[in-house]
């Protein structure tokens, strides 16, 4: 849980727009709680028996999830794939390399 509340406070103070937290099922309702009272928007995604993806942060970038292709992120086209990474605030860098690579292999 300590990832969890690092995560909300970079969030909290703008050096995130979207964050992802993975955690088992069984902390569900603390997260909620907690970002609830603290007035994030969030979207929970249950990924596996015990596991959820937790996505908070700006509304506007969890609108832009919910409008992915599919729910797996394992299953998400190149292009959606680079959005999250980007949103997420990984390295543009690596971002835009793991895009071509993935580009290359679908071709």
């Amino acid at each position: 849980m300590q990832v969890f509340y690092h995560l909300v406070y970079e969030y909290q103070k703008g050096l995130r727009d979207l964050c992802l937290f993975t955690c088992p099922k069984i902390n569900e309702e603390k997260i909620k709680k907690s970002l609830e009272n603290q007035d994030i928007s969030y979207m929970i995604c249950p990924i596996q028996h015990d596991k959820i993806n937790v996505f908070f942060g700006m509304p506007t970038c969890l609108e832009i999830i919910k409008k992915f292709s599919c729910e797996s992120l394992n299953e998400l086209t190149c292009e959606e794939d680079f959005i999250l990474g980007m949103m997420l605030g990984y390295a543009k860098p690596q971002q835009y390399d793991r895009f071509l690579t993935r580009k290359a292999i679908c071709a």
